[in-house]
């Protein structure tokens, strides 16, 4: 019993010195490891710091649209940017929020560009789906022509004309027109829009200068929908009805027609200057 005590002590004495060993193997490996990532991190640190990652130009940074690069004209148009500045200090998500609350700019995303320095920025730009003028006389005045005179997409969120072609100035002009103030209309639009886009009949104009009755220009002539209404479709599809009047009545002879009641639709025929009403044929 006594031998078997003894061992029994000198085998824990030697584990203890063993365990003794290894915790100081790991103190010792922590120190190294926690030396090295400091090292590792401030040599990071004095890379970053180093007069190479700034913004010293305008030119550093890249804008792309479609895969198409942008003009510096466009760029600083869009971008606000004080030079110089550390390309770390940079926050990509804050200039993508920015560039999204321009009225051209739907989708944006920023990334540095650190062989060589800079910014690459892709943005989707906003589809303008017409040409809108807030009224006839503003936009016939050579002044006010800019100011008044933009584009809209299916949302109905304006966009400046200047601006949109500044970023693309290959865009064609949308072939449909809207009159009026968009504040009154713009509620409306995303409702309004697709109806007249998938009209069989073609609509050129959307006249909304007065907000109780819509007139639309199309290829029958004026057409008077009165104010805007849950009718609405039922008013555009009755177009469709309506595309042979022009073999039954004469077209010069048409001033408009009247729509406002879809289950009774008019003709106003003009004859001896005095309007005339008719039941369509």
């Amino acid at each position: 019993m006594p031998g078997i005590a003894s061992v029994s002590q000198k085998e824990l004495a030697q584990r203890r010195k063993k365990l003794r060993r290894q915790r100081q193997m790991k103190i010792i490996q922590a120190i190294w490891q926690t030396i090295a990532i400091s090292g590792l991190a401030g040599g990071l640190l004095w890379v970053a710091l180093q007069p190479i990652w700034v913004l010293k130009t305008p030119e550093q940074v890249l804008m792309k649209s479609d895969n198409q690069l942008l003009s510096q004209e466009a760029i600083k148009s869009l971008l606000v940017l004080s030079y110089p500045q550390s390309l770390w200090r940079i926050q990509p998500a804050a200039i993508a929020d920015s560039l999204k609350k321009q009225p051209t700019i739907a989708q944006a995303t920023v990334s540095r560009r650190l062989f060589p320095p800079g910014l690459i920025i892709e943005i989707e730009e906003r589809i303008p789906v017409a040409v809108a003028q807030r009224s006839r006389e503003q936009s016939n005045s050579t002044s006010n022509k800019q100011t008044n005179t933009g584009l809209i997409d299916a949302n109905g969120v304006w966009i400046p004309l200047e601006k949109y072609t500044l970023v693309n100035p290959q865009f064609k002009l949308p072939t449909l027109k809207v009159i009026g103030l968009p504040e009154q209309y713009a509620p409306y639009w995303s409702k309004l829009y697709p109806y007249v886009s998938q009209s069989s009949i073609k609509i050129t104009e959307i006249d909304y200068q007065d907000p109780n009755n819509l007139i639309l220009k199309t290829e029958l002539g004026r057409v008077y929908l009165g104010a805007t209404s849950t009718q609405l479709a039922d008013q555009i599809n009755l177009l469709a009805q309506l595309r042979h009047i022009n073999t039954k009545l004469n077209p010069s002879e048409i001033d408009y027609i009247d729509l406002k009641n879809p289950e009774s639709p008019l003709v106003h025929m003009i004859q001896n200057k005095e309007t005339t009403k008719n039941q369509t044929p």
